[in-house]
């Protein structure tokens, strides 16, 4: 055991209470908890000045890289599964981005909060928003670049269970049928909720389809309305 001399107060940094109340709880995986919190250290310490950052930017950071292994993963393999699981569970937003045509793109990431947001959404326009020193940003008149969402398969396996070869074929039709927020958001909803059920996730985007959702004003009225999807027929499946 590696042991430890105490804290000595001279630096800290703060932490969103979402993360002790909506994150903590569900986060079973050893490296998307450590890749979460140094995400939530680099946002901290860089703040807007410089929001993105890439899997070998942390593996710079040779003890926390090194610390990442256990026995079934190398460092590498820790690193790039913990990236995969925050995204999927939505902590983190991820894109591939180049600073010109012919240079090979590279795979970014950010802390998902509500200006990292509104940044992607301004690159995905072909807008340049204020990004402080990123250098993709600084080096192109208009970066190259696409928005990576995780596909349903993962959004399932990590925030439900192992996929069952049954349900796969609700999976492809629902990611047919439906956008990949909505997707992304239900699941997340459902995980917030703890209700690892795909019936519920399916109700949630059935209701959508049916009664019309504006992307922002409902994500706002679902924070503040968490009974919404209590009611009705999966009522059964949440735990008070």
């Amino acid at each position: 055991m590696h042991g430890f001399p105490g804290f000595d107060g001279d630096e800290t940094i703060p932490l969103p209470a979402q993360f002790f109340s909506d994150l903590l709880p569900f986060l079973r995986d050893r490296a998307e908890l450590m890749v979460t919190l140094y995400a939530l250290w680099l946002h901290a310490r860089e703040g807007d000045t410089h929001p993105f950052f890439r899997a070998r930017d942390i593996a710079q950071d040779r003890p926390f890289y090194e610390g990442l292994a256990d026995a079934e993963r190398t460092s590498d393999e820790a690193l790039q599964e913990g990236l995969e699981r925050a995204v999927a569970r939505g902590t983190l937003l991820h894109l591939r981005a180049k600073a010109a045509e012919d240079l090979p793109e590279e795979d970014w990431y950010c802390l998902n909060t509500p200006s990292n947001r509104e940044r992607l959404r301004a690159l995905e326009a072909g807008d340049r928003p204020h990004i402080g020193t990123w250098s993709i940003a600084a080096a192109s008149e208009r970066p190259y670049l696409r928005v990576v969402r995780p596909n349903i398969f993962t959004l399932y396996e990590q925030n439900i269970g192992l996929l069952q070869p049954l349900i796969a074929d609700e999976l492809r039709q629902a990611e047919r049928e439906y956008p990949p927020e909505w997707i992304e958001e239900a699941f997340r909803i459902a995980a917030q909720r703890n209700v690892r059920h795909w019936k519920y996730v399916r109700a949630i985007l059935e209701r959508w389809a049916r009664e019309g959702r504006d992307h922002e004003e409902n994500r706002r009225h679902h924070s503040q309305d968490p009974e919404r999807y209590i009611s009705g027929p999966y009522a059964h499946l949440i735990e008070h």
